[in-house]
């Protein structure tokens, strides 16, 4: 890899971890938690990575201990029943120790979600749950519909989805020496400043070519990482708009 390139590689574990991505799927495909087809979110899981590394994120390692342990627990549950099962056979579920690694973590990030919500008052003080979220996030409470902060996850979905429409004979290289992350997050600011809000694929759409909308995403990736933009949706998986963290 280019070494001027990796100088804008951005740590996809500051965003989310593996068990984030799991959770996502898990959402995503209106599965039970408790009773996870193994097979579909490991194929799933493995895609995401792709696409993640097409893009030049630097991938965490737990990424890469959780797509081999979910690889294990599929190849256990493919294992043929013995006739005669042991009684720790019958009791012991493959995925029983992952399962109570999504709930546990499941239920901690609520909870700091929730306390993220609240304005601080004081020194590790917070307000009611319902106080202050529309102060926080201006514009997007013009419409009804609650707004719902989409993962780094969602954002990628959304990001392979429209780059997968672009020119098929472009390649997804980006080339440092045409183009600066550093104008396009300016340009960014610029845009979210004068509009206020805008659609994800309105940031992305108007690219010319694909390096362009990858950098472009980058920047964007970068932007939230800075705590200066914010992404929403008004559904689980609704279109995606862009607001700046404070809006001027």
């Amino acid at each position: 890899m280019d070494t001027q390139t990796e100088n804008y590689a951005i740590k996809l574990d500051i965003f989310e971890g593996p068990l984030d991505l799991l959770l996502y799927l898990i959402k995503k495909n209106e599965i039970d938690i408790y009773n996870i087809p193994v097979a579909l979110i490991t194929e799933q899981y493995l895609q995401y990575l792709n696409i993640i590394k097409s893009l030049n994120l630097d991938l965490a390692g737990e990424y890469l201990v959780m797509a081999s342990t979910l690889i294990h627990i599929k190849s256990k549950m493919l294992l043929p029943v013995p006739e005669e099962p042991t009684e720790e056979e019958n009791e012991k579920d493959p995925r029983a120790e992952l399962v109570k690694q999504l709930l546990e973590y499941q239920s901690f990030k609520e909870a700091a979600a929730d306390l993220e919500k609240r304005p601080i008052l004081e020194r590790d003080v917070f307000t009611h749950a319902s106080a202050g979220l529309q102060e926080n996030t201006g514009k997007e409470n013009e419409e009804d519909d609650e707004l719902i902060e989409v993962s780094v996850f969602e954002l990628i979905e959304a990001f392979h989805r429209l780059v997968s429409r672009t020119d098929k004979k472009e390649l997804l290289e980006i080339d440092v020496e045409k183009m600066s992350l550093t104008d396009i997050i300016n340009d960014v600011m610029e845009r979210l400043t004068r509009e206020k809000n805008l659609t994800f694929e309105e940031l992305l759409g108007e690219r010319k070519d694909r390096r362009q909308i990858i950098y472009t995403f980058l920047a964007i990736l970068e932007l939230i990482k800075l705590r200066m933009i914010k992404a929403y949706q008004t559904s689980a998986f609704g279109v995606i708009r862009i607001f700046p963290a404070v809006e001027s």
